[in-house]
Order: structure tokens, then C-alpha cells, then sequence
């Protein structure tokens, strides 16, 4: 896995065609620091996600799955969901998806899952212009060209997406995305229909 300096992560933000997958494995279900958390915090059931939001197989994903996934287990306080930070794929992609991470991060932790949404929600067009479409997104959410720039070349921001990343990618063993971990027991690597998560959530509900 490549972990970004922080030339190589804003160098990266050139057109480029998208990788036709993203990279294998998982644990651990607990929280960690800067996790980002959706659901209900006392829920039986936690459902970790290790994704990159430059990620198509991630993206294909958030648009086919997560609504009904969402509405299902986290509307309803069935499943504690959680965000964990990946940076996986060519320098291209790595530098995508660290630009969409520091955004949503300067965004703050109340519009943090708006802002990735918006990045998932822009695929397969944000390859087409990697920059100009996470500007946009920038500027949706009250930024300026000035600040999201301070915002994505901010030395301290990207040295500890690299430490959260580098811990993510030991605490859950992961090497794919999206990976997912469901109460501490891991599907296979890659995507998961909601018929495969409906079957692992059953079974951490009945203790199995």
C-alpha cells in the first residue's frame, strides 16, 4: 500500500482512467481513535468499513448498497456503522482519495459522512477531473478555492491521515476496500451485497 508524502498526495490530482478493483482481508470491531461513527453508539451490532473514497468498487457500493443499508441498520439504531480511512491503488488514486479524506476532515466531524458521500456520489466523474470535482465539493460546503487548498496541503492534517491509515491497515489487517468487519468477524474483501450483510448482521444479533 502506498501511504502518501505529502508531494506525492496533491502531485496526484490529474485526470486518470479509474482501477477496475481496489486492492485483500481484517478484525477488530472496536472504536479507535478518530473513528467516525454513524448509529446508534450502544448498538449490539457494529459494522466497520474500511474504504477509500476514491475507491470504484467503494462507490459502486455507496450508490447500490448504503441507502438501503443505511435505512435498515443505522436509521434504526440496529448497528453502530464506522468510517475507517484506506488509502489503496496507484499514486493517482491514493492522492484522490487523500485529498477527499482532508477535506471532509477540515469539513468537521458534524458534515464529515456529507462531504465523503458527495466524493462517492461523484464517481466515475471524478477521475475526469480529480481536482476541479473535489473543488466543487469543497465550495458546497461553504469552502473557498483559497481554503480548500490550505485545507488539502496542511503538513500536520496529511501526516495523520498517514498515521490512520498505516493503523487501520494493522489493527484490521486490510489490504482491499471496501472491507468489512462485523462485530469483529470479517466478510470477504471486496463487495458485499446487502443479502451477505443481512446474513453476518443475523448472526452477531443471535451471539453466533
Amino acid at each position: 500500500m502506498l501511504i502518501p508524502t505529502r508531494r506525492s498526495a496533491l502531485a496526484g490530482l490529474l485526470s486518470a482512467p479509474a482501477l477496475a478493483a481496489c486492492g485483500n482481508g481484517a478484525r477488530p470491531a472496536g472504536p479507535v481513535p478518530d473513528d467516525m461513527i454513524l448509529g446508534n453508539p450502544a448498538a449490539k451490532v457494529t459494522v466497520v468499513e474500511y474504504a477509500s473514497v476514491a475507491c470504484p468498487v467503494c462507490g459502486r457500493w455507496f450508490k447500490e448498497v448504503w441507502p438501503a443499508f443505511k435505512a435498515k441498520y443505522v436509521d434504526t439504531g440496529r448497528v453502530k456503522y464506522v468510517a475507517r480511512e484506506m488509502l489503496v491503488g496507484d499514486a493517482t488514486e491514493t492522492a484522490i482519495a487523500a485529498t477527499g479524506f482532508l477535506l471532509a476532515r477540515c469539513a468537521g466531524k458534524d458534515r464529515y459522512f456529507q462531504v465523503t458521500d458527495a466524493i462517492y456520489a461523484s464517481q466515475p466523474g471524478l477521475y475526469d477531473d480529480p481536482r476541479g470535482a473535489l473543488l466543487t465539493i469543497a465550495k458546497r460546503f461553504g469552502f473557498s478555492e483559497a481554503q480548500f487548498d490550505a485545507c488539502v496541503r496542511n503538513e500536520a492534517a496529511l501526516n495523520a491521515l498517514s498515521a490512520r491509515v498505516a493503523r487501520n491497515e494493522k489493527l484490521g489487517q486490510v489490504n482491499a476496500t471496501p472491507t468489512f468487519i462485523v462485530n469483529g468477524q470479517a466478510l470477504e474483501a471486496g463487495y458485499q451485497p446487502l443479502s451477505a450483510l443481512d446474513a453476518a448482521i443475523a448472526r452477531a444479533e443471535s451471539g453466533k
